[in-house]
């Protein structure tokens, strides 16, 4: 087990990785293997859901709406953050530029604000059908508001990316 001295804090994306080639070798392996059956599942369950008219639900909707959450993070963050494990040196300065942490901390908490707020969002559909009556649920749940509701949980996602801790500071990693 390597001591606390051999750990690199250059990602805080990554928990507790050495900063020898073959570890990461080994995650830009593990990235493009989660990026591509990420991306292949999503863009599946999206497909799905488009293609037999029964699965069109608003509870479906709001599990489409995950998935192209997950998908910002499986096709886009995933794949660039395999390449640059894989290809550039561990002391680059294209990774401690500020675009590039940008970039990096941006889609990732785009992705993840926009999943968990799908997943609240199913979990509030599931709590009013369960426990409201059916006019109350089919009246809260039409095509209009179902739509707002989605576009509000990437509204939301969009002010929040920018709050997160370390995205705008010049030294943090």
């Amino acid at each position: 087990m390597p001591n606390a001295s051999s750990w690199s804090a250059s990602s805080p994306l990554l928990l507790l990785w050495e900063d020898s080639s073959g570890t990461r070798i080994f995650l830009s392996l593990l990235y493009a293997v989660l990026a591509i059956s990420g991306t292949l599942s999503n863009v599946m369950v999206i497909y799905l859901v488009f293609s037999f008219k029964k699965l069109q639900t608003t509870s479906n909707a709001f599990i489409v709406n995950g998935c192209a959450a997950d998908l910002s993070v499986c096709a886009l963050w995933m794949p660039q953050e395999a390449a640059v494990l894989g290809l550039l040196p561990p002391n680059s300065s294209s990774l401690r530029s500020a675009e590039y942490r940008l970039l990096r901390g941006g889609l990732l908490g785009l992705g993840l604000t926009v999943s968990l707020a799908s997943h609240l969002l199913v979990a509030f559909n599931r709590y009013v059908l369960i426990t409201k009556l059916p006019s109350v649920y089919q009246a809260l749940y039409q095509r209009r508001h179902t739509g707002c509701m989605i576009g509000l949980s990437w509204a939301l996602a969009l002010l929040l990316v920018p709050l997160l801790p370390g995205l705008w500071t010049p030294g943090s990693a």
